[in-house]
Parts: C-alpha cells; sequence; structure tokens
C-alpha cells in the first residue's frame, strides 16, 4: 500500500470484490497498476439444514458500502483526493441468486449460496425432462445440470417462498446474481436502480445463450422461469451508471466481472490457451479459448471469459470449479478448532511436512468437475494412533492441489496443448507450503504474481478501460508486466505419481454416501408423505407397546 501521496501516479480505479467470505474495496493507480489503498469486511454465512447455504443480501450490501467508506477514509489519510477516483468495477462470487422487491428494495429471501445442495432433488426431476439425445441445456450453456447454477437455486425459491411466488404474480420481483443486486442498490435501487448482469454472470445462471448472448426463451420455459424477472444483460466494460450516495456519490460503475473472469483479465491471460488458477473459499482454473467455445467430453464447463465492451469481441474460456478449496481451512477454524487463524495451517503443515499417509477429500457439496458427483461426501482416511492435527492440516492443503490436478490433466487433454506452467492467485496463495505443494503436485512451474489482487486489478481494468472513463489502457504494450514468484517442482515425478494415484483412491471412496433423499425436504416432510393409515397402525403399535411396558394389561 502505498504511504506517500507522491506514490500515486495518474486516475484511480475503485474495485469491489464481493466473495462467499469477505467483500473488499481495493483503488489501483490506473496508470501502474499499484494497489493504494484497500479495506476488508468478513461475512456471515447462515446453514439453516445440512447443505443449505445461506447469506443476507443486506448485510452483503452494507459491507460493500462500509467497504467504500472505509477505503476513502484511509485515502484521505494519505492525503489523495478521492476525486481521483474516476471509475468503480464490480467482482462477485457467481451463482449465488438474490430474489428482491422493486418496490421496496428489500431481499424477498436470503441469498442461496452456490455451494448450497438443497436443489438435488430439483436436479433430478429436471434432468428427466431433457431428451437423451438432445440435451439443449449443456448445448446451449455450456454447462451440466448442477445444483451449483442459478436456475436451480431460482426454481426452488419460486416453489418453496409463497412471498416471492406473490411478488412474482403482482410484478414487483427482480432476480439477480450478486452483482445485479449491488449494481441496482448502488445505482439508487427503488429510485431508478439500475437492472443489469453482464455476460460473464448471465453465463452461469443456466438461463443464457452463450453463443446468441442472450436469455433463451426455450431455457427460461423449461426452467419455468418468468423472462421479466431478469436483468439486462451487458459487456463487462461499459458505463452501467453512476453511483447514487455516500462518498463516491456520482462516481460510474463501469465495470462488472463474475470472480473467475475477473481473476482471469486481472492476471492480463487475453491470449488462447493461458490460464489461471484462483484459490478462494472454491478452487477455479480457467483457461482462455478465444472466440470459439470448446466443449468438454472430462467434466469442464464452457463459460464466456469476458466481453471487455459494447462493440468488442466475446472471448470464451474452459473452466474447472473445486467446491471446497479455502472453506477446508475456515473448516478446520470453525468446526475442528484446530487452528485460530489461516495463518496456522502454514505452520502446522510446515511442521510435519508430509501427511504421513492422511488423505482428505473434502467433498462436503458433493464433487464438482470432473466428477459432478453430488452423493460425494468428505473423508479422513489413512488415520494411525500417530495422526495429529499437524497431518490433518497437510492433508487439507495437499488434498487443494490433488484437486486441481485433477481438473488440470483434463483440460490439457481437452484443450490438447498441456500448460507448461500454472499462474496463480487468490487469497491462499500466500500460503508458501501451498505453493511448493502445488507444483510438486503438478510437476510444473507455479508462478504467483508479486501482488495477489489479481480479481480486484481485473474488475478495475474493465472499469477503468470502458468507453466513456478511457483511463485504463488495454493496449498490449500499455499493460503493466506482472511480476511472479516462481515455485518449481522439488521431488521426483514418481513420488508425485503414488500420492496422486492414492489420493484417486480415496476419492473413489467418498462416492456414494448421501442417499437420494434431497436435503431440501425436512424430515417431517417424509411422514407428510405418508397415507394417514400408517399414523393409525403406527400409533396403536406404540400405545400398545407402552401398556405392555408399564405392565397393564
Amino acid at each position: 500500500m502505498a504511504t506517500e501521496k507522491s506514490a500515486v501516479v495518474g486516475p484511480l480505479v475503485g474495485a469491489v470484490v464481493q466473495g462467499t467470505n469477505s467483500t473488499r474495496f481495493l483503488v489501483f493507480s490506473s496508470k501502474t497498476g499499484q494497489l493504494i489503498s484497500h479495506h476488508q469486511v468478513e461475512l456471515t454465512q447462515e446453514f439453516p439444514r445440512e447443505g443449505w447455504v445461506e447469506q443476507d443480501p443486506k448485510e452483503i450490501l452494507q459491507s460493500v458500502y462500509e467497504c467504500m467508506e472505509r477505503t476513502c477514509e484511509k485515502l484521505a489519510e494519505l492525503n489523495i483526493d478521492i476525486s481521483n477516483i474516476k471509475a468503480v468495477g464490480v467482482s462477485n462470487q457467481r451463482e449465488t441468486t438474490v430474489i428482491w422487491d422493486k418496490l421496496t428494495g428489500d431481499p424477498l429471501y436470503n441469498a442461496v449460496v452456490w455451494l448450497d445442495l438443497r436443489t438435488q432433488s430439483t436436479v433430478e426431476i429436471l434432468s428427466k425432462k431433457i431428451p437423451g439425445n438432445n440435451n439443449f441445456v449443456k448445448s446451449k450453456t455450456g454447462l451440466p445440470l448442477s445444483t451449483y447454477f442459478s436456475a436451480v437455486k431460482l426454481r426452488w425459491i419460486l416453489d418453496n417462498v409463497r412471498n416471492v411466488q406473490k411478488a412474482v404474480e403482482e410484478g414487483r420481483a427482480l432476480f439477480g446474481t450478486i452483482d445485479s443486486w449491488l449494481i441496482w442498490s448502488i445505482t439508487g435501487g427503488v429510485n431508478g436502480g439500475l437492472h443489469c448482469t453482464d455476460v460473464t454472470n448471465a453465463s452461469r445462471t443456466m438461463l443464457f445463450n452463450i453463443h446468441s448472448l442472450e436469455w433463451d426463451k426455450e431455457l427460461c420455459d423449461f426452467f419455468e422461469i418468468p423472462m421479466n424477472i431478469l436483468p439486462n444483460v451487458c459487456s463487462s466494460s461499459e458505463i452501467y451508471g453512476l453511483i447514487k450516495g455516500g462518498t463516491l456519490d456520482g462516481v460510474p460503475i463501469s465495470g462488472c466481472l463474475g470472480d473467475q473472469s475477473a481473476a482471469l483479465v486481472g492476471q492480463m491471460c487475453f491470449q488462447e490457451g493461458q490460464a489461471k488458477n484462483t484459490y478462494g473459499t472454491g478452487c477455479f482454473l480457467m483457461c482462455n479459448t478465444g472466440r470459439k467455445c470448446i466443449f468438454s467430453e472430462r467434466g469442464l464447463l464452457t463459460t464466456v471469459a469476458y466481453k471487455l465492451g459494447k462493440d468488442k469481441p466475446v472471448y470464451y474460456a474452459l473452466e474447472g470449479s473445486v467446491a471446497i478449496a479455502g472453506a477446508v481451512i475456515r473448516w478446520l477454524r470453525d468446526n475442528l478448532g484446530i487452528i485460530e487463524t489461516p495463518e496456522e495451517t502454514e505452520n502446522l503443515a510446515k511442521e510435519v511436512g508430509t501427511s504421513y499417509g492422511c488423505y482428505f477429500v473434502p467433498a462436503f457439496s458433493g464433487l464438482y468437475a470432473p466428477y459432478w458427483e453430488p452423493s460425494a461426501r468428505g473423508i479422513l482416511c489413512g488415520l494411525t494412533q500417530f495422526t495429529n492435527k499437524c497431518h490433518i492440516a497437510f492433508a487439507a492443503l495437499e488434498a487443494v492441489c490433488f484437486q486441481t490436478r485433477e481438473i488440470l490433466e483434463a483440460m490439457n487433454r481437452d484443450c490438447g496443448i498441456p500448460l507448461t506452467h500454472l499462474q496463480v492467485d487468490g487469497g491462499m496463495t500466500v500460503n508458501k507450503i501451498l505453493m511448493q505443494l502445488q507444483a510438486d503436485i503438478l510437476h510444473i512451474p507455479v508462478l504467483k504474481p508479486t501482488m495477489t489482487e489479481t480479481t480486484a486489478l481485473g474488475a478495475a481494468i474493465a472499469a477503468g478501460a470502458a468507453e466513456g472513463v478511457d483511463v485504463w489502457s488495454l493496449k498490449p504494450e500499455n499493460l503493466t508486466a506482472v511480476t511472479m514468484e516462481r515455485f518449481e517442482p522439488q521431488i521426483k515425478a514418481t513420488e508425485s505419481e503414488n500420492r496422486y494415484s492414492t489420493w484417486k483412491k480415496a476419492v473413489q471412496k467418498s462416492m456414494g454416501w448421501a442417499t437420494t433423499q434431497s436435503p431440501e425436504r425436512g424430515d417431517s416432510t417424509i411422514f407428510s408423505s405418508l397415507p394417514l393409515g400408517f399414523f393409525i397402525v403406527s400409533s396403536m403399535i406404540i400405545l400398545i407397546g407402552a401398556r405392555y411396558i408399564s405392565g397393564i394389561p
């Protein structure tokens, strides 16, 4: 972070990074890409039932306002005039689904988070409606039918929440991913807020045709989603509207990218074949495939990478998604209590330098790419009396690396050109043990930018480069080179293979744990579907049993 006004060069651009675990606001120099100041607020996650993950949209919105105000206060302390901030970009957790009332501005239900599993039975019902020889959902969207994506979450809400149904019937409801909720609220909300999204976020809803770049009527009919609640789809870099209220009143919001696309842009992966891996709550490996869609045969997603301007071409990507990466560290802290801070994981792992045969499959939300197996659940195996918390911490880090290798192998086969190195970013990359493990398990170099806030940088680039803002040049010669820290493999390839093959055995053991009973149905729902006679007979058996036990004839 800069400590002197003289360190700031040229106009500034802000970036909202709204993630699953926290919200941040960061300010960059548009000429050097230097991070000037930032503020972060941790968020609450709610788990009403097993497999359910929710967040309060109002808490998320308030965290954005708080981060903006606190960052501006820090800039003032550095004697930096906040009028230098010429634009703001938004990057967000994708797929998380929000429905709100356009008349009151209030959410109609909690945000259903991308990790949420309650829609498994919804997915099973919908999958039976897709013709076996014509998977039009995947051909139009590039996505497998999964609990991961917004359309099935929206379908569940419409089926189960009466006040949402009523709001839709009365024309009051608006749907959006987190970016839409934030942009609508920040640009005025009930007083003229803009209901929009960008192509990268739209491409994760399962309602968007990635070829025509429009909401698709056939898909909306299939999921029974009314099209009038959907946001307007824009490019990733254009002026959507102006911030209303607060310290940044009047500043344009001019960039919007789903977090993984933002990281791809922030890593300057503008060429076909360039790839990055982001280590956040989940883990996301994305490869730029240029202006053509490549459909995977190995469980990867085809998605929109970015469209940096109304009249600019769209670029596509292949992506492999791991549900649980950084979330496993939070689990070690919050659920097991074996660490107090994420940094302790590195110290524990360093202390032993091995998992001592312990393997961890953190399939808390099933397995995403390349398996797409919702029945999987987390397991720890290979435990002995010698195993301690240090070995478990090491196995947790190793699990993130093994999952990345599975995706990288699938991507290499789909693209036909193996990656010779892996560019990485995200909060977990500060862990040097993790980065070295990743290089060892992939057996290729891992390159980490010295400035790790690449997601925020990508959102800032999109905002600053927008027509009408024009403070950030996208010409190759003007893009600041990203300096990298390099991690080389330090173990033999045979050892890497042995550890990886053992991990694969553990993965197989993690599958098939969950029953077909959907998490969306509580235990009481099971009984509500049983015939009245069942309860009469059951009551008689209980009564007879009670009388027998008590000695009553």
